[in-house]
């Protein structure tokens, strides 16, 4: 049953308030960064897996 409850509920707690903080501490271009976290929080695990693998690519280098 532990198991179960971490699997369900912490890991995917971790992935969307780690994606929504590397959201914050980066700069991108616009209003991308207000529609990233819209979209974390609107759809919250397949909005981090989408900003992993698309939004990530966007953000401003320094």
């Amino acid at each position: 049953m532990f198991f179960m409850i971490i699997a369900f509920y912490i890991i995917p707690f971790l992935i969307v308030a780690l994606a929504l903080i590397d959201v914050l501490r980066n700069e991108f271009e616009g209003s991308n960064k207000l529609i990233w976290v819209l979209v974390i929080i609107l759809m919250p695990v397949l909005g981090s897996i989408l900003y992993y693998f698309i939004g990530r690519n966007q953000r401003i280098k320094r």
